[in-house]
């Protein structure tokens, strides 16, 4: 086992450790911008998550997967952003 293979090891562990932690505050976040913030956060560990896999796996369509969640990740949590400052998001 090379070098490489024990780094993603480590890092696919951590990450899934963030999801699992990230999980727990949207579910128990006590304000509703702790779990957007939470919400916000489990988007960008999915999208390490998938580019770590996607590296372990060599595969370049998990990389495009990753782009996709990102983007949704992003205008996701814009609107809801605008949702909850302003109570409606499209003017």
């Amino acid at each position: 086992m090379n070098i490489l293979e024990w780094a993603l090891n480590i890092g696919i562990g951590a990450i899934a450790l963030a999801i699992a932690l990230c999980a727990l505050r949207l579910l128990r976040g006590p304000a509703m911008t702790d779990r957007l913030l939470a919400l916000d956060t489990l988007y960008l560990n999915t999208v390490a998550l998938i580019v770590l896999l996607g590296i372990r796996w060599n595969t370049a369509l998990l990389f495009e997967a990753a782009l996709l969640v990102a983007m949704l990740g992003f205008a996701s949590t814009v609107a809801l952003a605008r949702y909850l400052s302003r109570g409606d998001v499209v003017e």
